[in-house]
C-alpha cells in the first residue's frame, strides 16, 4: 500500500510541480537563448539575478535555522558556506555530496577555460567540513565578475534596493517557503526549487550567452552559468530519492508540501515574467 501511496505522490508532483510553466515552458529563457538580448537588457538581466543570488544567502541560512535535525543543519551549512566561499573538498566528518563549485579566478580565458574552472579553486563534490575559503571562490565574486565585463560595478549589483517588485517577491517567497519552520512547507519548496533549477533553465542562458560572447562581449566569463549547470545535472539524480526520505518522515503531509512547492514555482515565474516585462522592442535586437 505504501509503495502505491508513493507512486500516487509522484504522479501528482509530475502533474503539479514537473507540469508547472516556469518548468515547462518558461517564455523569457526560450527568447533568452536566441542570444538576441541588447547588452542593455542584459545588464538589467544580470542586476536582476544578482539580486536573487545575493539575497538566496538570506533563505539559507533561514533554511539553517530553522532545520529539523542536525543532519539536515549541516546539508542546509553544506549549501551556504559554499555559496560564501568554502571550497568543498573530499574527506571531512561530512556526508559527501555533491556541490556548486568555487568561482574560477582565471573565468576570464578561452571558452575551455569558462567551462573547466580553476581546479585549484573548483571542487564539484565534497564537503565544506574541513573545506578552505577564499573571497574570490564566493557565488557572489563570481557574478561580480560577469559584471564587470558589461561595465557594472560592485554598488550596482546584488543589493535588495536593485531589485524589482517581481524580483523581489521572489526573494521573499525563497525566505518564507524554502526556509520556513514548517517540514512540509520547506521541503516543498526545495523540492520545487530544486526541479525548476534541474529543469534546463541553466542551459538556455548559456545558449544565449554564448551567442553574445561570440557576437559583441568577446571577454564575457561565463563559468557561473556553466558550472551551475553542470552541478544542477548531477543534482538530477538525488531530487527523486530525497522525495522517497522525505515521504517515508512521520512528519509529512502531502497537500502542505505540494502547495508550498506551487506556490514556490509561482515565486519563481515572478522572477521571469519580471524579467520579461524588462524587455524592450529594441531590446529583442542588437545593442
Amino acid at each position: 500500500m505504501a509503495g502505491r501511496d508513493l507512486e500516487a505522490f509522484k504522479q501528482r508532483i509530475q502533474r503539479e510541480l514537473m507540469g508547472h510553466p516556469v518548468v515547462t515552458s518558461n517564455t523569457y529563457t526560450a527568447w533568452f537563448a536566441t542570444g538576441e538580448a541588447s547588452l542593455n537588457h542584459l545588464r538589467q538581466f544580470t542586476v536582476q539575478f544578482s539580486v536573487f543570488s545575493n539575497q538566496f544567502l538570506l533563505a539559507a541560512l533561514n533554511r539553517v535555522i530553522n532545520a529539523e535535525t542536525l543532519q539536515s543543519a549541516r546539508e542546509s551549512k553544506e549549501l551556504l558556506l559554499n555559496e560564501l566561499g568554502v571550497i568543498y573538498h573530499k574527506g571531512g566528518d561530512g556526508t559527501p555530496r555533491a556541490a556548486v563549485p568555487a568561482t574560477p579566478v582565471s573565468a576570464q580565458g578561452s571558452p575551455d577555460t569558462d567551462r573547466a574552472g580553476d581546479p585549484a579553486l573548483v571542487s564539484t563534490e565534497g564537503t565544506v567540513d574541513g573545506g578552505t575559503f577564499r573571497f574570490q571562490a564566493a557565488h557572489f565574486e563570481w557574478l561580480l565578475q560577469f559584471g564587470a565585463s558589461l561595465g557594472l560595478t560592485f554598488d550596482d549589483l546584488g543589493k535588495r534596493r536593485h531589485g524589482t517588485p517581481a524580483t523581489l517577491h521572489f526573494c521573499d517567497e525563497l525566505f518564507r517557503l524554502y526556509g520556513s519552520a514548517d517540514y512540509n512547507e520547506a521541503m516543498g519548496a526545495a523540492f520545487a526549487v530544486e526541479n525548476w533549477a534541474a529543469a534546463g533553465f541553466w542551459k538556455q542562458l548559456i545558449a544565449g550567452l554564448e551567442k553574445i560572447k561570440r557576437t559583441r562581449v568577446p571577454q564575457l566569463p561565463l563559468a557561473f552559468f556553466t558550472w551551475h549547470d553542470r552541478i544542477e545535472d548531477l543534482h538530477k539524480s538525488h531530487v527523486w530519492d530525497e522525495l522517497t526520505l522525505c515521504f517515508e518522515s512521520p512528519k509529512f503531509r502531502e497537500e502542505p508540501f505540494i502547495q508550498a512547492g506551487v506556490t514556490m514555482l509561482d515565486g519563481v515565474g515572478s522572477f521571469w515574467n519580471g524579467l520579461n516585462d524588462m524587455r524592450q522592442p529594441a531590446d529583442r535586437h542588437a545593442a
